[in-house]
């Protein structure tokens, strides 16, 4: 399955949303989040067609494509999301990205390897204005703070079948009275599939923000 960008879930309470910007000018551990339940069906099936589409992927941050795009209605996407209150601002430790059904990342991690990557410090991250001159960064980053646990809980809807299904990888238990041979092997399997999912996670950045090329 293909992995895609932009989509995770609120971990405290494991439902979906998209991620506008991963980061915001000023205050680079918070992000604006587009949680999809409730949504219109017509906005819900256009965001999640976006998401999905070329375009969607390509972008950095998904919000450069919402400040392009357009509803069924005719409204630009940002500016609507905006106007509405559907835009929600929530510290990026609260959100898990999840690129496909196996795959899951804390977007406080996500973005320190982006960062990493392009050697430059987690607070430089943020996109100033999203290529849309009416709808500024900081002014969208006010509209919806839900950073309490508990207002949490009325956000985000399943998306498209693609991506929503909740299929979370088995996990095998240790028990305590394993042998060593059966603790090595458990080891083993466990080591295997971390390696994988931070092969997988170095792709995802890399497909983000290529890393630079030392010159010399």
């Amino acid at each position: 399955m293909v992995d895609l960008k932009h989509v995770g879930r609120i971990k405290a309470t494991g439902r979906k949303c998209l991620v506008a910007f991963r980061t915001l000018p000023g205050d680079a551990y918070h992000c604006l989040v587009v949680p999809t339940e409730n949504l219109p069906d017509d906005y819900h099936d256009s965001l999640i067609q976006l998401v999905e589409s070329a375009s969607g992927q390509s972008s950095n941050e998904f919000a450069e494509v919402l400040a392009r795009a357009k509803f069924p209605d005719g409204s630009t996407m940002l500016p609507a999301l905006h106007t509405q209150g559907r835009l929600v601002r929530l510290p990026t430790d609260a959100i898990e990205m999840t690129p496909n059904f196996q795959a899951k990342i804390g977007l406080d991690e996500l973005n320190t390897i982006i960062a990493e990557q392009r050697g430059i410090a987690v607070d430089d991250l943020a996109v100033k204005d999203a290529n849309n001159p009416n709808v500024e960064v900081s002014e969208v980053a006010t509209v919806k703070d839900i950073s309490t646990p508990g207002n949490a809980d009325n956000v985000a809807k399943t998306t498209s079948s693609s991506v929503t299904q909740d299929k979370q990888p088995a996990v095998s238990a240790l028990n305590e009275n394993a042998s060593a041979e059966e603790k090595a092997k458990f080891y083993r399997s466990q080591a295997d599939k971390l390696a994988k999912e931070a092969a997988q996670f170095r792709r995802l950045a890399e497909d983000l923000v290529p890393t630079k090329k030392k010159s010399g």
